[in-house]
């Protein structure tokens, strides 16, 4: 099988080409702005009609949540727009895609864990963008929404905690948002499997455990070998009143964004194991480059 990864030097993207370096079944293209601008229409349309793939792994995205707040073309142009692209070039070669999505596509505010079914609602323009690529997505495509996701590569929460863990004698995070964290190895071997299944509709894709932030930064010192007691809790309210009056806006976030993984789990697909564990493999790899 022949397939191309969008966004190949993400967290995802590195994941899933580590994965497949080694593959005797597939060739793989990575392609990301550095050599394919998926938001230019010919560059990205001739990538794929060019390479002619029979799996398209569309991790590419733009994720800086507050940042899509104040530039909103460029959050559209690369989650929404350049997924157009992607898809007319898949219909074109008959491939498969595989869209990676976001809990911020839902606004946060259900009693109990979202399923696939329930209605987006997202209130943030990262989600609506987002929305916007899923919305191009054939219904005999893929969508794997995913949620916190965390890596030994690039930026994200278990890096910055552990940085901040050696600079400060207190951290402080919100306590009344929920979500999943997931690591992107584990992401990366499930979005893959239902790529190459070629298995259609929604599906949601996380690490299992439900936490705040605030106890995700717990188990994050606990693993890196401080004290948990080192974090203290905020409410969001609280955090958002103690930021500056000149400080740049920031996206709303979704204080429930917990996914149940039921499509996964009822068609006997099998969720993702517990956030601690992968939590644990990422802080032994961190600290043994340090």
């Amino acid at each position: 099988m022949k397939i191309l990864i969008t966004g190949s030097n993400g967290q995802l993207g590195t994941e899933l080409q580590q994965l497949l370096v080694d593959s005797p079944h597939h060739d793989v293209l990575g392609v990301d702005i550095d050599t394919c601008d998926i938001t230019d229409r010919d560059q990205i349309l001739g990538a794929i009609t060019g390479w002619n793939p029979d799996l398209i792994l569309h991790g590419a995205a733009f994720t800086a949540v507050d940042r899509c707040e104040v530039d909103p073309e460029t959050a559209y142009a690369v989650n929404a727009l350049a997924t157009r692209f992607i898809a007319d070039g898949a219909r074109r070669v008959g491939a498969h895609v595989v869209y990676v999505s976001t809990d911020y596509v839902f606004d946060g505010t259900k009693a109990g864990p979202y399923v696939e079914w329930d209605a987006p609602s997202p209130q943030s323009v990262y989600g609506r963008s987002k929305l916007g690529g899923e919305i191009e997505i054939d219904p005999s495509w893929t969508i794997a929404r995913t949620s916190w996701v965390c890596s030994a590569h690039g930026n994200n929460m278990v890096k910055t905690v552990l940085r901040l863990a050696g600079e400060q004698d207190r951290l402080t995070f919100v306590d009344d948002q929920v979500g999943h964290p997931t690591f992107a190895s584990d992401l990366a071997a499930k979005v893959l499997e239902l790529g190459v299944a070629r298995v259609p509709g929604v599906h949601h894709v996380t690490n299992q455990g439900a936490v705040s932030w605030f106890e995700f930064v717990q188990a994050i010192l606990e693993a890196g070998g401080h004290s948990p007691d080192k974090v203290q809790p905020i409410s969001t309210e609280a955090y958002l009143a103690g930021r500056p009056a000149d400080a740049p806006p920031m996206a709303t976030r979704p204080a429930n964004s917990v996914l149940d993984n039921f499509a996964l789990r009822a068609s006997g697909l099998g969720e993702l194991r517990d956030f601690r564990e992968p939590l644990g493999e990422v802080v032994t790899a961190l600290q043994a480059t340090a």
